[in-house]
């Protein structure tokens, strides 16, 4: 009944904001930004849409969102999915892992008229000071070039969402290129409260080996690389990773984790 009534709400309201949340066995950090946006669901739309998680993360969007959606995994076929039954003026895609404060949330209600698209300065939630120099050269490089990734909170007009075809069917690199596309229709803009995004990827694989890979990836990717190839070569790159970090250390027999 509850469900029901959530979806009748959700029909009849005029949000200026949808928020869509792309998730695949992310039930503890779903859990976490879901209890942070309560305060604000009478005047946001709050859509998950699950990738096929085998976790709990459908249950607590069912509990905590307006609308749970399920598609094929893959971000890019996830937040289209969303995008596309979204009623908001405005659309914000929002990574499992983000940390969204009042200060953010009240200016991302309050977007100025004349801003068609943009994303946020990101901050990391580990304190130590190379975790800030990353985030400070991840900032200013997409000051620079204006190109995007999703744990930058990308947010763009509905109508030029839709202009400019929405999300490409990419296995990998899809808000690089979305972002791409964006940028030769408007300027990107970003408002001043930071998104907080997780560390934990640079923490598991090491802070330099991160950089240079997503950097070779983008430059690959710019070069004409298809994206498809780029994702075999990045999960490649993983396993690999996983396996050296697991074999047995030769003279103590113990993993390396």
């Amino acid at each position: 009944r509850r469900g029901r009534q959530q979806l009748r709400w959700c029909a009849g309201m005029n949000p200026g904001l949808s928020i869509i949340i792309p998730v695949l066995n992310d039930a503890s950090a779903l859990s976490s930004l879901l209890a942070s946006l309560q305060d604000v669901r009478d005047t946001v739309e709050i859509i998950v849409v699950d990738g096929g998680s085998t976790d709990a993360s459908c249950e607590i969007a069912e509990r905590h969102a307006h609308r749970l959606l399920h598609t094929a995994p893959g971000r890019a076929t996830q937040m289209q999915a969303g995008a596309q039954v979204a009623s908001g003026t405005w659309l914000w895609f929002v990574h499992a892992d983000s940390v969204l404060s009042s200060s953010l949330l009240a200016g991302m209600q309050q977007l100025p008229a004349h801003w068609q698209w943009g994303r946020c300065d990101v901050q990391f939630d580990d304190s130590r000071a190379v975790f800030s120099m990353i985030a400070f050269f991840m900032n200013w490089r997409s000051r620079l070039t204006g190109i995007c990734t999703g744990d930058q909170g990308i947010f763009v007009r509905r109508e030029l969402f839709s202009d400019v075809g929405g999300y490409a069917s990419l296995p990998l690199m899809e808000d690089v290129e979305l972002s791409a596309r964006l940028k030769h229709k408007a300027r990107v803009h970003r408002p001043a409260a930071p998104l907080v995004t997780s560390a934990r990827r640079w923490q598991q694989h090491g802070l330099f080996r991160t950089i240079l890979l997503m950097w070779w990836l983008r430059l690959q990717f710019f070069a004409g690389v298809p994206a498809t190839t780029l994702h075999q070569r990045y999960y490649a790159a993983a396993h690999a990773r996983a396996t050296a970090d697991t074999v047995p250390d030769k003279q103590t027999g113990e993993s390396r984790t």
